[in-house]
């Protein structure tokens, strides 16, 4: 069964925002007044992609509930399928689209291609999954996904005994020869680039014959709360997973249990929308939020805070106040001095805040985020500066200094979280034109509608 592009959601992704479109690109719209909104979100990328992983790979059907629909989690689904897991829509409840059910292949069969866009969790977490598939897959993907660091991965599954072929480039594109079956034991790898190169095999080890036991060999470990989320996800469907020390972790080998689960809202997609209240003042709510979380965003309840935010929790509901106006009617936004190695995807969004915050900021722990969907570093530094701020470009962050910011075009790179930061800049700067606000596409296809909603 086709699974129709981002499984048709309710209302159109780019909604009234259509109007706002040039030949340049989308104008993001100004905050002309204080905002009062209350709002939910689609389902975590970063989860739906991991379950989307286990239940292909469990010993029965699972049904995923509220599962995000954008171009990242569609490219997990449909390289799966081409490996011959089943699929299928079930009417939902989330109101973000359908439902999935999700049916593992009797035997993983490849002599396919999967492209793999810009996502990193397609192109990391499916190579150690075709390794188990009978036959060559193929992998390749966007133009900037070549460029992204694929080592960890790659000389993980050499290491391991598989056939890949990548003629030692360390990127896309490469083939994996699968043969059905992968020995596992004791594995040693360097995932300073990414933590996703944990987590990709990882989720794959229950079903290696002497399952996992890993080893980061690095310097760094960017974004552990990654890999709890991984071994969340694998301990909810029965697999035996411990970390001995600090950058170890062993799998048992044995079934992935087939359960259903419920997908959390993205709480980094949660970010822009938080962040606003504190750009164009009053407040913003988001809806379902939970309790308790392996999400990395679940961090900005104690971050946006530092930047003079008020921030309640009352049951399943996160409200962010606007921090008081400080003389001369300025924002009252404070700067920080800020690590965010655990939490880099929030970098972008924080760097629009601190660009209109009173004080200079600093905010390091992201050097990994050269290597994203593009060099988020370099490109917070242009795009910024281009309107007139002063950013300068650490060895590991950026410096922000207070400057008053003009409009002008604002490039995207292709990136979703460029695309958000300039739609926020744009809330207190007239003039800012995103060029690629589709690119929001990749985790947040109702970005632009949502937007409005909250303005309105």
């Amino acid at each position: 069964m086709l699974i129709s592009k981002y499984s048709e959601p309710e209302f159109d992704p780019y909604g009234d925002a259509r109007e706002t479109e040039t030949d340049e690109g989308w104008r993001a719209p100004v905050a002309v007044a204080p905002l009062s909104a209350t709002m939910g979100l689609p389902g975590s990328k970063s989860l739906t992609n991991r379950e989307l992983v286990l239940a292909a790979l469990a010993d029965g059907p699972s049904t995923l509930r509220a599962p995000l629909w954008s171009r990242d989690s569609e490219l997990m689904v449909e390289g799966l399928r081409s490996l011959g897991t089943g699929f299928e829509r079930v009417p939902g409840h989330g109101g973000f689209g359908d439902d999935l059910r999700v049916t593992p292949a009797e035997e993983l069969l490849g002599s396919t291609t999967i492209d793999c866009g810009l996502a990193g969790t397609v192109m990391r977490f499916l190579p150690p999954v075709a390794a188990l598939a009978l036959g060559p897959t193929m992998f390749d993907g966007d133009e900037h996904a070549r460029r992204r660091p694929m080592s960890g991965v790659i000389d993980g599954l050499h290491a391991l005994g598989v056939d890949l072929d990548d003629d030692r480039r360390g990127t896309l594109p490469f083939t994996v020869h699968g043969t059905g079956a992968v020995g596992g034991g004791a594995l040693e790898i360097d995932a300073s680039a990414s933590s996703q190169f944990v987590s990709a095999l990882l989720l794959s080890a229950p079903r290696f014959e002497h399952g996992l036991d890993l080893r980061h060999s690095g310097e760094r470990l960017p974004s552990l709360p990654h890999i709890e989320m991984t071994i969340e996800t694998l301990r909810a469907r029965g697999v035996e997973v411990t970390s001995p020390e600090p950058g170890r972790w062993t799998v048992a080998p044995g079934p992935i249990r087939a359960i259903d689960v419920d997908i959390e809202p993205d709480l980094s997609n949660a970010a822009p929308f938080l962040v606003a209240a504190l750009v164009a003042g009053g407040s913003v709510t988001i809806t379902g939020w939970p309790a308790e979380t392996t999400q990395v965003g679940a961090q900005l309840a104690q971050i946006l805070p530092r930047f003079g935010a008020r921030v309640e929790v009352e049951g399943d509901r996160l409200t962010v106040h606007a921090p008081e106006q400080g003389e001369g009617g300025s924002r009252g936004i404070r700067g920080v001095d800020l690590d965010l190695s655990e939490a880099g995807e929030l970098a972008p969004n924080l760097v629009a805040l601190a660009a209109l915050a009173d004080e200079a900021s600093t905010i390091t722990g992201i050097g990994h985020i050269r290597h994203h969907e593009t060099d988020r570093l370099a490109a917070l530094t242009a795009e910024i500066n281009g309107l007139g701020g002063a950013v300068t470009e650490l060895d590991d962050g950026l410096r922000i200094d207070p400057a008053p910011l003009h409009g002008g075009p604002w490039r995207a790179y292709a990136d979703h979280r460029m695309a958000t930061t300039g739609a926020i800049i744009g809330l207190a700067v007239p003039g800012v034109v995103v060029d690629d606000i589709a690119s929001t596409g990749k985790t947040l296809p109702q970005f632009t509608a949502l937007w409005e909603q909250m303005l309105a």
